[in-house]
């Protein structure tokens, strides 16, 4: 398991490959990467998140640790950025290697559905007309609901 909370940019291709590659039993394997979205309006010049590191890495830990108890899974990783983020920038990225496809693609919704909505992180986006933290959105908590 490797969760890393960081404001470098991540080569997504190397990441996956490198997970993939250490796997021999594990017949599935299940990679997400979010990206920063623009505004509908295409107004959107930059995102911030900020995180209070101690805290994050321990809340992103533990929801590592209960998918891998939950999932029959081989591994899991967990990448997300913070600091200063331009559309189309990658924001985080979820992997998981499980025996069965069941259980990676389940796990991967887990921890994706859980960085959304309850990971400590704060964004704002940031506009021509100036700056607003991003709401939690309902959709997003409902997705919870399912786990």
């Amino acid at each position: 398991m490797r969760v890393l909370v960081q404001s470098e940019p991540f080569d997504f291709g190397k990441e996956a490959q490198d997970f993939a590659s250490g796997h021999h039993t594990m017949g599935a394997i299940v990679t997400f990467t979010g990206i920063v979205r623009d505004l509908a309006d295409g107004s959107l010049d930059r995102m911030v998140i900020e995180h209070y590191p101690g805290m994050t890495q321990k809340a992103l830990n533990k929801i590592s640790e209960q998918a891998m108890e939950r999932w029959n899974l081989g591994d899991v990783l967990v990448i997300h950025r913070t600091g200063d983020l331009a559309p189309g920038d990658m924001i985080m990225m979820v992997a998981t290697a499980a025996p069965h496809r069941k259980d990676a693609f389940e796990a991967a919704e887990y921890l994706m559905d859980y960085l959304k909505s309850r990971a400590p992180f704060w964004k704002q986006e940031f506009t021509s007309d100036g700056a607003k933290w991003v709401a939690a959105k309902q959709d997003d908590e409902d997705a919870l609901t399912r786990w």
